[in-house]
């Protein structure tokens, strides 16, 4: 018997809700954006986020209902994204969630957004099979994590200051590409030399396989203010290629590193940023290179999605792990906590 989940999805700028089908097949996958929004102030500012949640969740949730022929009373459960993320989006989904669990009497089943991006590939036909090692990096997170099975996670390294996806915003900004950060500087690289300037890799003593994105950061911004000083021309293209190579660098190698420790043969991918085209080449080649299994979700479901989050859910689901009604927004949880 095929069980249904409904997947909410509000701990950003995206408000998502998706119905996915014994934790595999979607069958919708709504996502209204907030893009537009927020690039008139160069960033997410988390109370229009809130309120635009607010406005549009009802209209998203029935729309995703709706496109997978479905009714309230045909879904087994309500998973939902509790953490982390900005507290007001996250209250909007979670409040939302909570009130339709209460109201239909199906179970509710909170998700670890960062266990909602690695389940993301588990809607890949095929998908991998535990163990894997998966990379999730995106605006707010950089993760390394051995997978050993689902709900069991072993975080091997993570950025020690801003995540990948937070550099590339901010780069982005300074050199007048505008929001968001990672696609703008993805079209732009495209036109640059990634070999014009070398920008640091930073190495962190404590753990080698964490990351350090501020001191690139720094270096980029520093550079451009050292132009501007000068009054001589920014050669945009160049500086975002050579930027762009310089993270990527960074985050095949120490996943690659943290694949010859382990010794483990699979490979994914997750987050916004794998949405990356430079990622994905050199993550695909630095895999095949050492006979890995590589494993991607097609860039819609690596943005913020409700489907990811009705894949996890599924899993919780069917181990019999479930939400009681105080569930409450938790912005700084761990993927530990799980």
């Amino acid at each position: 018997m095929s069980v249904y989940l409904l997947g909410i999805e509000s701990s950003c700028d995206e408000t998502a809700a998706s119905v996915v089908r014994d934790g595999k097949h979607i069958l919708s996958n709504v996502i209204s954006s907030q893009i537009d929004i927020h690039a008139l102030y160069g960033g997410v500012v988390p109370e229009i986020a809130s309120r635009n949640h607010i406005e549009r969740i009802s209209e998203v949730v029935d729309s995703s209902l709706k496109e997978a022929g479905l009714t309230l009373g045909d879904i087994d459960a309500v998973a939902v994204t509790f953490g982390p993320g900005l507290v007001g989006p996250l209250l909007v989904g979670v409040s939302y969630a909570k009130a339709l669990s209460f109201g239909t009497g199906k179970p509710l089943i909170g998700v670890n957004h960062i266990e909602g991006h690695i389940s993301a590939n588990y809607l890949l036909d095929p998908s991998p099979e535990p163990p894997f090692v998966c990379l999730v990096v995106s605006g707010g997170h950089t993760h390394l994590v051995n997978v050993h099975k689902f709900g069991q996670y072993e975080v091997l390294g993570m950025s020690m200051d801003d995540a990948a996806g937070e550099a590339f915003d901010k780069v982005a900004r300074a050199l007048g590409l505008g929001y968001p950060g990672g696609p703008k500087i993805d079209k732009e690289a495209r036109l640059g030399d990634p070999e014009k300037y070398e920008f640091p890799r930073a190495h962190v003593d404590k753990n080698e396989l964490d990351f350090s994105f501020s001191g690139l950061k720094s270096s980029v911004l520093n550079y451009l203010n050292s132009l501007k000083m000068r009054d001589e021309e920014v050669r945009v293209a160049d500086v975002a290629a050579s930027f762009q190579k310089a993270v990527v660098d960074v985050l095949v190698s120490h996943s690659m590193s943290a694949l010859d420790e382990s010794g483990i043969k699979r490979f994914a991918l997750a987050g916004g940023v794998a949405s990356n085209s430079c990622l994905r080449v050199g993550m695909e080649k630095a895999c095949a290179e050492r006979g890995i299994e590589f494993f991607v979700p097609p860039p819609i479901l690596c943005t913020d999605n409700g489907a990811m989050i009705a894949a996890a859910g599924y899993r919780s689901f069917i181990q019999g792990k479930v939400s009681s009604l105080d569930l409450n927004a938790v912005p700084n949880l761990r993927l530990e906590a799980m």
